[in-house]
């Protein structure tokens, strides 16, 4: 852990514990605390993933070897996962599915969209007036996009993984400040306080980013303008989340290396209990559900981030790393998915966390 960085680990094990919460949570029932911890979670924790995995790929360049990478521990997993969620789904859920690959699984939208994002990690970085060339695509994307590997998403969260882009070590370092705290406390109470005015000011559909502006009721002028305050919204929470993230390492900074395996795995669970009738169970029991679901999303998040645990699944997370590992035990060694990408949610368009097209 000493040439790794407690606080980026911390803060991508504890997005991707609240992506497992915020997917677990659309097994509640639609009770109004509910609705409201749910749209207050969705407004900041995926941007700030997004923005995380930006400056985690600023590096990123076109050469051979880079691209090599991009291939094996992004693409090569997403085809993976893709094939196996879709075979759960059909042979224990029963779902019939079409587009597979075109229309990206839930939650594999994350893959394909980072897999686009690093190709275009260059040319954002040129300058930083791509940042606001990226404001004017996601706003844009709200018009035209479609579902093509979820490119309505990767067009809306942009901005995000722009920022992370030229963010450095220097600028992230002003998110330390002790003042900046009671700060950051304030802006994450008064977006939850907006939260609780979701429906009436726009529904939870928009904190997606997925659908276009005419399918949402709104022109396109309209709509432009409720992303652009919800991207202005979204970067102030997750810039207050990260203020108040710790930066001292340990346990939970160490499972931070294992991320993309939580992110991967996680969906086969929740998927299992909605088949069980968890939901089911929840509505019958509104009391408890939410408690008791956001402590198993949590429990199951630790557990698949435990070094024993996600040691073993990473062979299936990282097929090319294990081969070489296995053929080259001499070889230096390959990084992890986890520690490669970023930290890196049920009807086509119902709720769910980090998003899912379907």
């Amino acid at each position: 852990m000493t040439s790794r960085d407690a606080w980026l680990d911390n803060a991508k094990m504890a997005l991707v514990t609240l992506v497992v919460v915020g997917h677990a949570w659309t097994l509640l029932p639609d009770l109004a605390v509910n609705e409201w911890l749910y749209d207050f979670l969705y407004a900041w924790h995926v941007p700030a993933f997004v923005l995380v995995t930006g400056y985690l790929s600023r590096n990123f360049t076109w050469t051979r070897s880079r691209l090599l990478s991009l291939v094996t521990t992004v693409a090569v997993p997403y085809v993976v996962f893709e094939s196996l969620m879709s075979l759960y789904r059909m042979r224990v859920g029963g779902e019939h599915l079409e587009d597979v690959f075109a229309d990206p699984h839930w939650p594999l939208w994350y893959l394909a969209a980072l897999f686009l994002w690093r190709l275009a990690t260059p040319a954002l970085r040129s300058t930083p007036w791509m940042i606001p060339v990226s404001v004017a695509v996601s706003l844009a994307g709200g018009v035209f996009a479609g579902e093509l590997l979820d490119l309505s998403r990767v067009l809306g969260f942009l901005p995000f993984f722009a920022l992370g882009v030229h963010a450095t070590p220097e600028r992230l370092a002003v998110l330390a400040r002790p003042r900046l705290r009671p700060v950051a406390v304030g802006v994450l109470v008064g977006v939850a306080g907006l939260a609780a005015f979701t429906d009436r000011l726009a529904s939870t559909e928009w904190l997606y980013y997925r659908s276009r502006y005419a399918d949402l009721g709104a022109g396109a002028l309209e709509g432009a303008a409720t992303r652009g305050v919800l991207l202005v919204i979204g970067l102030a929470a997750a810039l207050s989340f990260l203020a108040l993230v710790p930066r001292r390492a340990g346990w939970f900074s160490q499972m931070g290396t294992w991320t993309l395996v939580v992110y991967l795995f996680h969906g086969f669970a929740v998927k299992t209990a909605a088949y069980a009738g968890f939901d089911d169970w929840s509505d019958a029991h509104p009391l408890v559900s939410l408690p008791l679901t956001t402590a198993l999303a949590t429990g199951l998040a630790l557990l698949l981030a435990a070094g024993p645990v996600a040691r073993r699944l990473t062979t299936v997370v990282d097929p090319y790393g294990a081969i070489l590992r296995a053929t080259e035990p001499r070889r230096r060694p390959v990084p992890t998915p986890g520690q490669a990408a970023a930290p890196t949610p049920e009807s086509a368009r119902e709720r769910e966390p980090v998003g899912a097209s379907r």
